[in-house]
Parts: C-alpha cells; structure tokens; sequence
C-alpha cells in the first residue's frame, strides 16, 4: 500500500564563495529552512556548528555533508541546493557524488535586489547557479530547475516548485523497488497488453506473478465463515450499495478479495493487474471490479486485463498526489467536438473518483456486467460497478514497454472532465483536452495502448520530471 501524505525529507546543502558575501548564508540557510518547514518538508542540513554558516565551500565541507547525508540515505527523498550567493560549484557537484544518494536534485538561486548591488551585498547567484548546474552536468548527476532562473524563496513560485519537487521525489523513489503483482494470464484477445518484465526489472520495477488455478485453489480452502471471509463480505456492503445483489456472488467476492489480499501481503506489493475475463465468469461466477475497485480506493491500484505497465502507471500518478488512480479505455468520440471525447471501464474505478449526487450519497451501484454477460451467464457476472466519473481537472499518464527498441516510453498530460451529457453504463466521463488529435495520433503512431492511467489531480509536470529526467524513460509531454 501507498502511504499517504508521508512527511517527505529533503536534505539542504547551502552553497558558499568566500570571495562573495558570506553573511548572506547565515540569512539565506535560516530562510530556507523556514519554507521547507512550512511546507510540511522535514530537512537534514549541516549546522552552524559544524561549517560555517552551516554552508558547503570547501573540500572539507563537501567531505563533512556528504557524509551526514550517508547517514540519512534510507530517509532522504530529494535534495534542495540553494544559493543565497555565487556558491562554489566544485563543492556542491563533491557533496553528491560522496553521498552516492541517487535522488532527485532541485537547485535553487536567491534574487538580487537593483537597490542592493554593492560589493558587500550583491549575491551573483544567478550566475552562480549556472555554474553550479555546469559541474553537475560534468559529474552526471540529474537535476531539476526551478520555474523562475532566481526566485524567493518564501514567494508562491518557489513553494510550487518545492510542491511539485516533492511529488516528483515520491514518484522516483516509490517505482525503484517496487513489486507490482500480476494475477492470471493476460486475455487471449488482448495482445495490447503485452509488455517486457526485464525492462521494467531495469528500472527496479519487480513482477510477482501468480496463476489463476492457484488463486481458485485457495479460494476453495477458505471456509464460508472464515475470519478474513466475513471481514471482507462487511467491507464489501459498507463500501458500496448490495441491495439487489444474490448472497452466493457476495460471499465469492468477499473469498477472492480474501486470498488476493493475504497474497499481496505475503509477498509485500503494492498493486496489482488482474486476468478479469472470462475464466472467473464462466468458472467462478463473478467479475472482480469491486475487489479491484477496493484495493485501488486503498491507494492500491488494481489494473483490469492483466495491464502490469498500466498498473506502474497508476502508482505513479498515486505517488504523485496521495489519491487513488484509475485505468480506463480511451473509449469514445463525443460528437463532433476534436477535443472531447469519452473514457470508460466496465467499472472497477476506485470509489473517490465518482461524482456524487443527493445528500452526498455516492451514485455508484454494484450490477451485472453489461458487457460479458452478452456471452457469459448474467447471474455469473455480479461485480462491477457503475457510476459517473468527477466533472474535475485530471491527469493522464500512461507507460509502456517498447519491446522491440528496448526502452521503456511514457505519455503524460493534463485534461478536465465535463459535465456534459451523457446516458451509459460502467465507469464513465466526458472529457475534454486541448489538441486531443495531435495526442490521438502520437498514441497511434506509436504503438501505445488503448488504457490510460488517470487520476483527479494536476500533476503533470512531476510525472514529466520523473518519467523523463530521473527514470530515463523517453516521455512525450502533452501540452494544450
């Protein structure tokens, strides 16, 4: 499971040149971890008392921070280099490549004021940063920018930065080492969802597989009034309305959910994709949306069709804003209108992203699946869920295995759901994204597949930086 709203760490190195203002230091480390504090960001940095101004000038301070920051490795999500002046670039690029953290990078410069341009008050930080930036490249470590080139540190714009620096942190640390379990076969029909387990093992990205046959042979041994069984049946019916639903496909879901959930736990994943159709229908008697449903509310994210990159894909977008994320098809025009169109699942969305109505009751309903039980028995497809999506800005993030060049390549973008009319069934929404056709025809060309991960947050820029710049994975930025 994803934990939310974890306080992040962000270490503090504070860049010094003697032949610059050094009292700038003093004020300028002081102020920054004012911001960090503020913004709920725990900080390790040096002290006063241990360089002067608590700064990193010389060889000796680049030895004594490094090594500060080593004891803090497994805590460490991110590090802020900040300039209150020109700062020495040798000692900067020194500390992080004696830290050997292997995190995301945010380097920072203090503005000058016009009316403070005298030789003991001037900082040159904005050249000072280039430099800076100049020996990282040198030294192979990757960094990331702030919007503005010079920027203060208590104004609105750097405490964006730091906001999307943090989510960007999240996401790099939470994919490297993560395990992602994989349940059933893929459906024969879809070879969309092919992808490679050693390119995502590259990128630190682990597969636990598990067969459908053992699921089912687990599920048989469990009692009807099994502990775990009667939990699972109660979370079911106080999680969504199970009025109009038979008894026997209620206990066959709280069984599944049962051993899917102590298998997770066995073997410490953190979501999950899942072989949906049909063999859980024509041999089992259920479809597993709501369970999947469940885990994804849970900041678990469950992919339907055994879509492994596209469950990644939802992590990320979890790590990225601490709300649950969904997989759903790029599913339809919606009129003539180029930027809108309609994204649909049959539904196992988690329950945050649907819209409410009435005295806050959800409007989502446990049915039948509409679709499968056109080829299976209805009364063996109870599960799925159905409702409307949120009329809410949101974030689309889709991975994928490019098998044949050895890569991993990604998309990402950001859209608004509408509330524009709409009468069907499953999980749905109209949305709406400037210049869809240009996205349409980079999904087509090359080769992406027709799930998408999407998430109710603004987040697009974090999942850009850590996509692109720290996982290495080659992005395309959909910009409207």
């Amino acid at each position: 499971m994803i934990t939310p709203n974890k306080q992040p760490t962000i270490a503090l190195i504070v860049g010094n040149r003697g032949f610059f203002p050094s009292k700038l230091c003093e004020a300028g480390r002081a102020t920054a971890l004012k911001v960090l504090a503020e913004e709920g960001i725990r900080a390790i940095a040096l002290s006063p008392e241990d360089t002067p101004y608590g700064s990193v000038e010389s060889l000796a301070d680049a030895r004594k921070c490094a090594d500060l920051f080593k004891k803090h490795r497994d805590e460490i999500d991110g590090v802020l280099v900040t300039l209150p002046n020109f700062g020495d670039e040798r000692a900067i690029a020194n500390t992080l490549r004696w830290a050997e953290l292997g995190v995301p990078v945010l380097v920072h410069a203090f503005p000058d004021s016009p009316e403070s341009m005298t030789i003991s008050n001037r900082r040159d930080s904005f050249c000072g940063k280039m430099s800076a930036c100049n020996n990282l490249r040198q030294y192979g470590i990757k960094f990331s920018l702030t919007a503005s080139h010079t920027v203060a540190p208590e104004s609105e714009s750097f405490r964006q930065d730091l906001r999307k620096f943090v989510a960007t942190c999240k996401i790099v640390r939470g994919l490297k080492g993560i395990r992602i379990g994989s349940i059933g076969a893929r459906p024969a029909a879809f070879n969309t969802v092919r992808y490679s387990e050693k390119l995502l093992e590259g990128a630190g990205i682990t597969i636990e597989t598990i067969d459908l046959f053992d699921v089912m042979g687990r599920v048989e041994k469990i009692d009807d009034d099994d502990a775990r069984v009667q939990a699972k049946l109660a979370e079911i019916q106080n999680y969504v309305s199970t009025r109009n639903v038979p008894p026997g496909p209620l206990l066959k879901m709280a069984k599944f959910g049962a051993v899917i959930d102590a298998w997770m736990q066995e073997n410490d994943l953190a979501a999950s994709a899942v072989q949906c159709w049909t063999a859980l229908q024509d041999y089992f008697g259920i479809v597993p949306c709501t369970i999947m449903s469940m885990m994804s509310n849970k900041l678990m994210p469950s992919a339907c069709e055994v879509d492994v990159v596209g469950a990644v894909a939802m992590v990320a977008l979890t790590l990225a804003s601490d709300k649950p994320s969904a997989i759903v098809d790029w599913n339809n025009n919606y009129g003539d209108d180029p930027n809108k169109g309609v994204i649909f699942h049959c539904a196992n969305l988690p329950k945050a992203v649907f819209g409410e109505e009435g005295a806050g009751k959800a409007p989502i309903h446990m049915l039948t699946h509409d679709i499968l039980s056109s080829t299976v028995d209805v009364e063996s497809s109870w599960g799925t869920l159905q409702g409307r999506i949120s009329a809410k800005p949101f974030t689309y993030a889709r991975i994928s295995t490019d098998d044949l060049n050895g890569k991993i390549v990604a998309y990402v973008g950001e859209g608004e759901l509408t509330q524009d009319p709409l009468t069907t069934f499953g999980g749905y929404g109209v949305f709406q994204i400037p210049h869809l056709q240009k996205l349409l025809h980079h999904i087509c060309e090359n080769g992406f597949e027709h799930h998408t991960a999407m998430n109710l947050s603004l987040t697009a820029d974090a999942v850009y930086e850590a996509f692109s710049k720290y996982m290495g994975w080659e992005t395309y930025y959909h910009h409207g």
